[in-house]
């Protein structure tokens, strides 16, 4: 299968720059798996689609201000530097721009030196380890000169951070919000538990191979970026109780998705676990636990176009797509939604 398989044609105007002052105001398009049937809806109809003991998986990663702009000690030069993993301490795994300014050695300053740098070394993909030096509270001090490090593809500066924040982020990581899940509020989330949809929360701190195009054509050659991830005890009995009892594991998102696929063991049972995972999910792929998703409109060529086109064909996603575009949905990170059930 070829990465070339998976692109669409997208007008530029339909990539939502804002997010809607509703979150659960969004579109919702409701895809069958086996039939390939659509129907329209609002995101807030939700309810509607999921039943009493259906188990409804949630990612509380939270979004840290990782977009660093700084200049170089030596010459005063700009640099911008993504946050992407902590590997110890205050030393982070980073994307520098631009990167050839940026060899060992280099020291930046942030914030009229309210924060310093030094790069280490440079990592694969040509990332950058860097040393942080700064007095008080790491958080404080990346809570005032950090930017929210929203996609490229958005050229609008966001007003308000919390709107790249799902209403349930709980654990700071993410160098990239679980957009699925910012549709969600906080009076539709109780009138799902109400209804007696059962909601587990897991952890997938999302890296910026979100953002990274597959640049091999063989889809069997792309290597996925390591993500942490962490399945509770509580979230584990949850998900493992719907499937015993009949219901549907419904992920909202991709990331809890990849996260459950990859925590469960051959017969699909989690148990309580925290580690890694690379997992790359592409038509062929046979779920073990994910029974339906809510997820966005993803780019063109991306893994996620090519995890959603595992769970439904890529024949029943491009078509759909293709009925999005017509249709003017609201595409990527602030767009609208869709249910593949």
């Amino acid at each position: 299968m070829k990465t070339s398989d998976f692109y669409y044609e997208l007008p530029p105007e339909l990539i939502a720059q804002d997010p809607l002052e509703d979150r659960s105001s969004s579109r919702l398009m409701v895809l069958d798996k086996e039939t390939g049937e659509v129907s329209h809806h609002v995101f807030k109809e939700i309810g509607s689609f999921l039943e009493p003991g259906d188990c409804l998986v949630l990612n509380n990663t939270k979004v840290i201000p990782a977009r660093l702009m700084g200049v170089r000690e030596e010459t005063g030069g700009a640099i911008e530097v993504l946050l992407l993993k902590r590997r110890e301490n205050d030393i982070w795994e980073t994307l520098v721009k631009p990167g050839k300014k940026a060899r060992p050695g280099t020291k930046v300053v942030f914030g009229d030196g309210l924060l310093h740098a030094e790069v280490l070394e440079v990592v694969e993909e040509g990332n950058r380890l860097i040393q942080f030096h700064y007095e008080g509270i790491w958080e404080e001090v990346l809570d005032r000169l950090g930017e929210m490090p929203l996609p490229p593809y958005i050229t609008h500066k966001l007003q308000d951070k919390n709107r790249y924040q799902t209403v349930y982020a709980r654990y700071e990581g993410s160098a990239a919000a679980p957009t699925a899940g910012l549709h969600f509020t906080q009076e539709l989330l109780k009138e799902l538990e109400e209804k007696g949809i059962d909601i587990a929360y897991v952890t997938l701190h999302v890296g910026l191979g979100t953002f990274r195009p597959v640049k091999v054509e063989n889809l069997q050659e792309h290597h996925m970026h390591s993500e942490y991830y962490q399945v509770t005890r509580e979230a584990a009995d949850k998900i493992n109780r719907a499937k015993a009892a009949g219901h549907r594991v419904v992920c909202v998102g991709t990331t809890s998705c990849r996260t459950v696929e990859s925590a469960c063991d051959e017969n699909g049972l989690l148990q309580e676990c925290c580690d890694n995972t690379e997992i790359f999910i592409y038509p062929g792929y046979r779920f073990k636990v994910l029974d339906a998703l809510i997820t966005n409109f993803h780019l063109p060529e991306s893994t996620l176009v090519m995890l959603v086109s595992a769970l439904a064909g890529r024949e029943h996603v491009l078509a759909a797509y293709e009925e999005a575009v017509k249709e003017k949905y609201r595409f990527f990170s602030f767009g609208d939604a869709m249910l593949i059930k």
